[in-house]
């Protein structure tokens, strides 16, 4: 992410480094978002709210090799979503910078993010999302859940060519896109936007905010506040995109009738316990992979 002090990175550099850091991110926190869809999907499964409980009861009931189920899925669809939403963003931002002090507004910075936000769910989010929830459902499904059917898919692709056979492209991809990309348009908006505006914060009163340890304590601020503020738009998102069709209004129906307006926050400890990791994670990743493709291009 380009600020103030940078020297500016060209959009292929942007797109490197926002895929490399979405991936790591990815691969590292990804046990945390299973725990979180599934209590989505099922609720506080076991009455815990303790992501660390949830992943390691999973690990001793299903093996270990459960909690990664749809990990590929999300890995290469962050790759892909952070690519887009870093470019796009620093592609945002550079147009309305302050030329004089190349910092934004708390609210250009968040304008930003969100339109940033739209083309990353449009491209990226939405199928990798749709994807990665239908796996987790079925995953659970072919352990003896509630529902003992045997497990449908044997993999991300045979899971996109069953369920576009079954619904068609559109839905089989899409479902669940107004949800996901409202959610993305929050998401993106905070967390970049707060993540900029502290960064132009710090250098405005002289604070280096780029060491690896500056940028994950930024970081995980940032997705503290995401977290919080865009929790509804996840769970529905999420009760939306599970392998069986379901609309998104059925899906509001169905957590109000389940647990009144609390539910929307359901899977917010999990969530936090994944995001706050994330939010550091990913923004020490892209800007150590910046430095990097920095110096490679120096050479």
């Amino acid at each position: 992410m380009v600020a103030q002090g940078d020297s500016k990175a060209s959009p292929l550099m942007s797109l490197t480094a926002g895929g490399i850091a979405g991936g790591v991110e990815a691969a590292c926190t990804y046990p945390f978002e299973f725990a979180k869809t599934r209590v989505q999907l099922y609720g506080h499964e076991g009455s815990s709210r303790n992501p660390f409980s949830i992943v390691f009861r999973v690990a001793r009931e299903e093996g270990w090799r459960a909690l990664y189920k749809g990990c590929s899925t999300m890995v290469v669809g962050s790759v892909g979503k952070d690519a887009v939403r870093f470019l796009a963003f620093d592609s945002i931002r550079e147009a309305f910078e302050d030329p004089a002090t190349h910092t934004l507004s708390p609210a250009r910075s968040v304008a930003s993010g969100m339109a940033s936000g739209v083309v990353a769910s449009t491209l990226v989010v939405t199928p990798s999302e749709r994807i990665k929830t239908a796996l987790i459902d079925d995953a659970r499904r072919g352990r003896g859940g509630d529902d003992t059917r045997k497990s449908r898919f044997r993999g991300p692709w045979d899971c996109v060519r069953t369920l576009a056979r079954e619904q068609g492209v559109r839905r089989a991809l899409w479902r669940g896109y107004v949800t996901t990309t409202l959610k993305q348009i929050g998401t993106t908006g905070f967390r970049l936007g707060s993540y900029s505006t502290i960064k132009d914060f710090e250098r405005m009163r002289g604070i280096s905010p780029d060491g690896p340890l500056m940028s994950f304590a930024n970081g995980a601020v940032a997705g503290t506040v995401t977290t919080l503020a865009t929790q509804p738009f996840d769970t529905i998102k999420t009760k939306a995109q599970q392998a069986r069709v379901v609309g998104t209004m059925e899906s509001v129906r169905a957590i109000m009738a389940e647990d009144g307006v609390r539910g929307f926050w359901r899977g917010t400890v999990m969530r936090l316990g994944r995001t706050v990791m994330a939010g550091g994670i990913l923004f020490t990743a892209n800007e150590q992979a910046l430095k990097l493709l920095r110096a490679i291009a120096r050479q």
